[in-house]
């Protein structure tokens, strides 16, 4: 007799016959990255993901300095893969002001970036705030250290430290005291850290704010409604996936994160229902998706393996990154492998979408992917790191995930595609 899972499993082996296998790639910010491009071959990956992190205010990218990345990369012996990300100026999500000047401008670094060889492009549309979190050392049972995002404590900074106007309406009664009764709990120093923490900008964010610029940027989408900003979006892509047509490059939007508003701010990049509504605004084989485990893994009601079969054949770039969700919303970075999502079913039906392209003969057959986010663990607790993207904990998150790959091809060996 069949397990209750056995139907499941069979469904994820059988889309993964016929594979070679995704690319393996790996974040790198640059010279100033303290992971260098030595490591990342040593850890196994082929293809960098990398962006002009020094030109990120919204101007257009010069091809001398795109070209110029490329370079350091290729002389490492490695491929610029994707670029990640191509900044989207805050006027062209308002749809005010200079947005035309730095829509064109957008366009300019999509020239240089195809120019260069580059034709993956990994880009978000989240307003005033890019990736966020509340504490970026939460120590693990393991005695390592993840990254994580706290509902109460960002209720905190909202209500009580940043005192947005009209935040309480957008809190319940219990959220509301079960917040207070922390922040009076709540050191000044861990007040401060608090606010760097959500304010001052991550790894590969686009853009860092004081208590002051932030309330004033907050204020500036007063009356932006979901609608209205997805309708932007959509404006922005009519522009834009054209270019890109021409240039054969394919756009990959990331989904906000976490995949839900925060203080009060419109996001139209966390569900199932925004990605469909995004691919068909513009109907085109160049607009596409970023499939990031984590961030749309960060809620419950995103069934994953569900959205990458119905998606997948506009899945240009993969982020393998794993949550553990808590019963109030919050969630934490957890093992790749062992968190709130099936990672094991993602892959597998990654692994069948790439299938089916190169029986195809599509030549974007082969989806990039990274491990993002990894544990601080070892000896780079004690050392500089970007948070989220140190060495050892990517590095064992993407050992982890080659397994799964090796080991869902080596379910049927003679359908392999390499044999």
């Amino acid at each position: 007799m069949a397990s209750p899972t056995s139907g499941k499993l069979e469904t994820r082996f059988f889309c993964a016959l016929y594979n070679t296998g995704v690319q393996q790639t790996w974040r790198w910010f640059g010279p100033q990255d303290p992971v260098s491009l030595d490591h990342v071959k040593q850890a196994g990956a082929s293809g960098i993901v990398s962006a002009l992190h020094h030109i990120y205010g919204g101007e257009a990218w010069p091809l001398d300095e795109v070209l110029k990345r490329k370079a350091q990369i290729e002389a490492a012996g490695l491929t610029w893969s994707v670029v990640e990300s191509i900044p989207i100026h805050n006027s062209i999500k308002l749809q005010t002001g200079p947005f035309r000047r730095f829509t064109d401008a957008w366009k300019d670094s999509l020239r240089s970036t195809a120019q260069a060889g580059v034709k993956v492009v990994c880009y978000n549309f989240m307003p005033v705030l890019d990736w966020t979190r509340t504490d970026l050392r939460w120590q693990l049972p393991s005695t390592g250290y993840a990254l994580r995002f706290d509902v109460t404590e960002f209720a905190i900074y909202d209500l009580f430290i940043l005192r947005r106007p009209h935040a309480q309406d957008e809190y319940g009664p219990e959220q509301i005291r079960t917040a207070h009764a922390r922040y009076e709990q709540m050191s000044g120093a861990r007040r401060d850290e608090l606010e760097q923490t959500i304010i001052a900008g991550l790894p590969g964010g686009e853009g860092w704010y004081d208590r002051a610029s932030l309330q004033q940027r907050i204020a500036e989408y007063a009356g932006i409604k979901p609608d209205d900003l997805r309708a932007h979006f959509i404006s922005f892509l009519r522009e834009v996936v054209p270019v890109a047509e021409e240039l054969r490059v394919r756009l990959a939007v990331h989904p906000d994160d976490p995949p839900w508003s925060l203080f009060g701010l419109p996001r139209v990049v966390s569900t199932a229902a925004d990605a469909r509504a995004i691919l068909a605004g513009v109907d085109s084989a160049a607009n596409g998706l970023t499939f990031c485990v984590g961030s749309y893994g960060a809620r419950a009601d995103n069934d994953l393996v569900a959205m990458v079969t119905e998606f997948a054949p506009r899945i240009h770039f993969v982020h393998l990154r794993q949550v553990m969700r808590e019963a109030d919303g919050s969630f934490y970075e957890a093992e790749h492998l062992n968190g709130s999502s099936d990672m094991v079913g993602v892959i597998g039906a990654v692994l069948g979408e790439e299938t089916r392209r190169r029986k195809r003969d599509r030549p974007d057959h082969e989806i990039p992917m990274r491990p993002d986010h990894g544990h601080l663990l070892a000896d780079d607790i004690a050392r500089p790191t970007n948070p989220g993207y140190s060495l050892i904990g990517r590095l064992k998150g993407l050992g982890e995930l080659r397994g799964v790959i090796e080991g869902l091809k080596y379910a049927v060996p003679e359908l392999d595609g390499r044999n």
